[in-house]
């Protein structure tokens, strides 16, 4: 589970990076240079690949026992994330600013969660049934 915890980190914050560079990429073209506009444009449309790596990776974690909401949660950011790029392409700032906001948030959120010392724990496996438990020891 260490190997694919790390991948999950690690693609974790590539793609938070990534996110993070949109709203300063935003506040540049607001400042005037223009040029930042084609480059928060193109960053955009990489972040659903470095998603997908993410999803994988976060995929592999929870086969290999870690927990499964981050994949959960993830997978609901990654649709947020091909919303976001619609709504931003569709010039509806309205939903594009705040929605920005949230994905950032969510995404420092779960990268911060994935380096803490918790994240390395197995998920908990289900409790036996009395009933199965007799069954075991009536095979013996």
């Amino acid at each position: 589970m260490k190997t694919t915890l790390w991948l999950f980190r690690l693609s974790l914050t590539v793609h938070a990076v990534c996110v993070l560079a949109q709203p300063i990429l935003a506040g540049l073209y607001l400042d005037g240079s223009y040029d930042a506009l084609g480059v928060h444009s193109l960053n955009g449309s990489i972040l659903p690949a470095t998603g997908m790596v993410v999803g994988a990776a976060g995929l592999a974690f929870w086969i290999a026992g870690g927990a499964g909401w981050p994949l959960l949660a993830y997978g609901v950011l990654w649709l947020a994330e091909g919303f976001q790029i619609g709504m931003g392409y569709a010039r509806v700032l309205a939903v594009h600013l705040p929605l920005g906001v949230t994905i950032v948030a969510l995404t420092i959120w779960l990268t911060v969660w994935s380096w803490l010392p918790r994240a390395s724990r197995r998920r908990r496996r289900r409790r036996e049934s009395p009933r199965s438990a007799l069954d075991r020891v009536e095979q013996s």
